[in-house]
């Protein structure tokens, strides 16, 4: 495979490490044909945005540098002739294929290959090492590597890793352990490879389908393309990923702008079509959550909770025996007395758990009651539910990362309402009829993006 094989040893340098967000800023491709060093090639890219001091520090690439430097579109050209063709090396290849891939998807160029990841051809041929990132090939191996984290320093690093295994272990060796690694994803007989490189590497949910259109499974991932592949990897852990990879007969898949839009639609189509591999969000809910009625603590089913409710409700839970599991930690850690509360078997006199050291006492006289529930107040409050403190539908805006399409989910009262993605569809959403159950999956999700800092949100009429 080594001398048979036209290789390109790859190493980038990037914003960030993710390339649905991310963009690269160097590139350095090293072309090998029979096993010797043919051409080498570097560049600085003008990722069109700002790099993260850390980073700057971490490359020794200052925006200044990135200023003068070429867009990758205006690279793609003769960086895909380089590549095309060759089976691409990269330490962490997974990392450097998936920038190259979404890098030429941006430029209108479809660039597919065979990759070898040289971390994984390390642990094959060095197993007795604990590291094998590739500074611990640096230091264990005795490589020269001028300038750490400039691309064409770290793949020439990477080149002499090659050559220095195949003259320890033989090139027949390494080339049998290369074939084993880069191999591709075993795809199911029914599916074709084109129908998995037509899923875009964006946020989104995919749905796999079964013989005569049965849904087994819907996943959602913000690199939909990589994500669906790992799903036919060789090394499947599990029974059930070897069953659902066995039975798939068709992909279906639907873009967003982003995460929230995905996690939005995954738990609206496991509902929606009961896949058989999806038993978490799948399982019915009965979502229930502790009030105070007349100083006694209950807890408050599920035909009780709506947006209204919920500013009296102590913690939310996906089902009773949820909410009884959360009751009873806290009462283990605070002394508390679940036969007072109402939620354990009453007896004469003093409770089991306080025969057993978990109860302060208040059952046996031992211990004032206000004090007890004092306890429990200070706990309970730390579960407090967000109240809906708009006066109308709510519009949480996403974007995708290039900028290319937007959407806004419309919410009301914790109710997920739908997405729009124009007027005339906003319009239709805050016009429609009877709004949907509360739902305690889109409850969480909603409460956890609501959460975090910058998100653009926008007040609706109804």
């Amino acid at each position: 495979m080594l001398r048979e094989a036209p290789l390109a040893i790859v190493d980038l340098e990037t914003t960030g490490t993710h390339p649905a967000h991310d963009r690269v800023t160097e590139i350095a491709v090293l072309e090998v044909n029979g096993f010797e060093l043919t051409a080498e090639w570097s560049t600085l890219v003008n990722p069109g945005i700002s790099v993260e001091p850390g980073i700057q520090a971490l490359t020794g690439i200052s925006n200044e540098m990135l200023a003068a430097a070429p867009r990758f579109a205006a690279l793609a050209g003769e960086l895909y002739e380089r590549l095309d063709g060759r089976l691409l090396i990269a330490h962490n290849a997974r990392f450097d294929y998936g920038f190259l891939r979404r890098e030429f998807e941006r430029a209108g160029l479809k660039y597919l290959s065979k990759t070898l990841c040289s971390v994984k051809l390390s642990r094959r041929l060095y197993p007795e090492h604990a590291r094998h990132n590739l500074d611990s090939l640096i230091e264990r191996h005795g490589l020269a590597c001028l300038a750490r984290h400039r691309a064409l320093d770290d793949a020439e690093a990477l080149w002499q890793f090659l050559q220095l295994a195949a003259r320890e272990h033989g090139e027949e060796i390494v080339a049998v352990a290369a074939r084993q690694i880069a191999r591709q994803p075993t795809l199911p007989p029914h599916l074709e490879r084109a129908a998995i490189d037509a899923i875009p590497e964006a946020p989104g949910v995919y749905l796999f389908y079964g013989e005569g259109g049965t849904p087994l499974y819907v996943g959602k991932s913000v690199a939909m393309r990589t994500r669906v592949l790992a799903h036919f990897s060789d090394d499947l852990r599990s029974q059930k990923e070897m069953q659902l990879a066995r039975e798939v007969r068709r992909i279906d898949w639907r873009r967003t702008a982003g995460e929230l839009g995905a996690l939005l639609t995954e738990a609206r189509l496991v509902k929606e079509l009961a896949p058989v591999y999806n038993r978490q969000l799948r399982k019915p809910t009965e979502p229930c959550g502790f009030v105070f009625d007349f100083k006694r603590l209950r807890l408050a089913q599920a035909h009780e909770i709506d947006a209204d409710a919920l500013p009296f409700l102590y913690g939310l839970f996906r089902s009773k025996r949820a909410a009884h599991g959360a009751l009873r930690s806290i009462a283990d850690e605070h002394r508390l007395c679940l036969q007072t509360l109402g939620f354990d078997t009453a007896r004469q006199g003093a409770c089991f758990r306080h025969q057993i050291g978990r109860c302060a006492g208040v059952c046996a006289g031992k211990e004032n009651i206000h004090q007890h529930h004092a306890r429990l107040a200070s706990e309970l409050v730390k579960l407090r539910t967000a109240a809906w403190r708009h006066r109308g539908p709510l519009g949480i805006v996403e974007r995708d990362p290039e900028g290319n399409a937007c959407e806004v989910h419309v919410v009301h009262q914790w109710c997920y309402l739908g997405t729009a993605r124009s007027d005339g569809e906003l319009a239709e959403l805050l016009e429609a009829g009877p709004r949907p159950r509360f739902d305690y999956d889109h409850y969480k999700i909603l409460t956890r993006h609501l959460g975090r800092k910058g998100v653009r949100v926008v007040e609706l009429s109804g």
